[in-house]
């Protein structure tokens, strides 16, 4: 009997996730080849991440989830290919799986997780039409939201890190009618990390107790982060600075409303999160970091428990 997906926001208990690997990731890029103005500046400056280093990091992230009771999946390995960031090529929003349309040289990445999707209901598997660019990173269902970080100006071909679209914002809203799908336009930057917003995660993320993180500079317009602002409450928001952001501060992950694991080095973060309340799981991600992604990126949640 299939599986079911379920996920409605990024809190609730989790129950089942894909999570990426980080053996046989491939040589270092060449800085051409790069994705992002982070990853680029480490290949220029030497200090590009070793293959072991962040096989040890996901392995320390792995323990803490099945400490947790969740039900980790691997994608298949291929050979020579960074498999690490799985929250790209696809997400979850209720029942529904959406694979993402991702840049056409990681299409591979979505074949590795299609043994691991096998065993849900293959009529809740979607792929949207070609002109729908998408990504997971910028995909945060939150209730009766669906909050989609998105660049709309018409300079968006000529950033490679610009990965989510208009049209996305349509897709999703036609694809769930009974949710309010909020768009926010981020900054983006081919050359400077501290200037580029790749993913809605890298600058904002919600969390239990009605708090949440946020980077305000990485907004294109002031009104759409004085949304969240409001919706969220000043006081509940944990803000960020520039260098905070190029180290993903925002790119925790939830297990439970209570629980974040958080990337051990960003202390004062962490030590606002235990005095709200949390208890925050520390793992050391800096390595993987260096690629623009941290412990969301690497996450793929398939289910949640089901709540209220």
């Amino acid at each position: 009997m299939a599986e079911h997906f379920y996920i409605n926001d990024e809190i609730s208990p989790l129950k089942s996730v894909i999570l990426g690997r980080a053996d046989s990731p491939g040589p270092v890029p060449r800085p051409e080849q790069c994705y992002d103005p982070k990853s680029r500046e480490h290949v220029l400056a030497g200090t590009y991440p070793d293959e072991a280093d962040m096989m040890k990091e996901m392995a320390d992230f792995e323990q803490v989830l099945k400490k947790y009771g969740v039900r980790v999946c691997r994608p298949d390995l291929l050979e020579n290919v960074n498999q690490i960031f799985t929250r790209d090529i696809g997400f979850v929003i209720e029942d529904m799986f959406i694979k993402s349309n991702i840049l056409p040289d990681r299409e591979e990445e979505f074949q590795a997780i299609e043994g691991i999707l096998s065993r849900f209901d293959q009529n809740k598997i979607f792929q949207p039409p070609e002109e729908v660019h998408i990504e997971g990173g910028d995909v945060m269902p939150w209730g009766d939201y669906i909050f989609v970080g998105t660049y709309r100006r018409p300079d968006y071909p000529g950033y490679i890190t610009a990965r989510t679209n208009a049209a996305a914002v349509d897709f999703l809203q036609n694809l769930f009618p009974h949710k309010k799908v909020i768009a926010f336009d981020l900054k983006k930057s081919n050359t400077d990390p501290r200037e580029n917003a790749l993913h809605l995660d890298c600058v904002f993320q919600p969390l239990g107790k009605g708090k949440a993180i946020i980077h305000k500079e990485g907004f294109l317009d002031e009104n759409q982060y004085r949304f969240l602002e409001d919706f969220f409450g000043k006081d509940n928001l944990f803000h960020i600075n520039k260098d905070e952001m190029y180290d993903m501060y925002a790119n925790v992950f939830s297990i439970t409303p209570e629980v974040v694991v958080s990337e051990k080095h960003n202390k004062r973060l962490n030590d606002w999160l235990r005095q709200q309340g949390f208890t925050v799981e520390e793992v050391p991600y800096r390595e993987i970091g260096k690629q623009e992604g941290l412990l969301r990126c690497s996450t793929l949640p398939l289910q949640r428990e089901k709540t209220g």
